[in-house]
Order: structure tokens, then sequence, then C-alpha cells
């Protein structure tokens, strides 16, 4: 088995994009080289973010910087499947996220990635994603 692969959420990108919390950066130093993507759901949001405040004068610089960094995964036929599998488990279980959340986390399952959130809402269908918290404070097993 390979090494693990990490699908950063949005808001994990935003804390690394803004430094704070510090730990995420930590996380990201410490993951193999190569496991970490973004989908490219996240890429539209970050997009989104940065045309929605045109007087931000670092955020341009700091999204593309990042978007140069990282791997982007496509949305592709596997991340179709993953969703409409998901997106009846969440029907089913009567948990309501966002579409664009269930698009992220059906990527996340279609990569077999862990998607790195501190979205609480994700964690009401953790028994069929991987999720790990890098907001949070590092641990010894870490």
């Amino acid at each position: 088995m390979g090494d693990p692969r990490y699908l950063l959420d949005t808001n994990t990108v935003s804390y690394l994009i803004k430094g704070q919390p510090s730990v995420v950066r930590t996380h990201l130093r410490r993951a193999p080289a190569g496991s970490v993507c973004i989908s490219a759901i996240t890429e539209a949001e970050l997009r989104h973010g940065v045309a929605k405040k045109p007087e931000a004068k670092r955020l341009p610089a700091a999204v593309h910087g990042f978007l140069g960094r990282v791997d982007i995964l496509p949305w592709d036929s596997a991340a179709a499947t993953a969703y409409a599998a998901f997106h009846v488990a969440c029907e089913q279980a009567g948990k309501a996220l966002s579409t664009l959340d269930m698009l992220i986390a059906a990527h996340a399952i279609a990569a077999e990635a862990a998607l790195i959130t501190s979205d609480k809402a994700f964690y009401q269908m953790a028994d069929h994603l991987v999720l790990k918290d890098w907001a949070q404070p590092l641990k010894s097993s870490d």
C-alpha cells in the first residue's frame, strides 16, 4: 500500500493561505511529498473568493501561488459516480450538506483520500468518509 493521500477542503486551504492556525502548515510539512491534493471544486471556490474581493491586494497572488504548488484533481466520471452514491447516503441518513461540500466529499471518496477539514458538517457523515482535522493540535501519533 502506498502513501496516504490527503484532499484539502476549502477551509483548510484558507487556513494555509492565511497562515492561521499555524498547525495546519505543520501538518502539511509532515505529509509525504505528492500526497496532498485539492478538488477542482475547491479550486473553483478559491477563484470565486478572489473574484468577490477585487480590492484584495495579496489574496490573488496567494491563491495563484497555492494553486501552482498543489495537485488539482479534475472532476471526472469516478467522482460523479461517488457523488451519486454519497448523495443517496446523505439523503437516507437525513443529513444535509451543501452541494459543494457533497461534491468535495465525493471527490475524496473517489480519490481514496482522507478529507482534511475542520468543517463540522462533514462529520455527520463520518461513516462514509476518512476525515482529519489539521487545525487541531498535533498528537504524538500524528
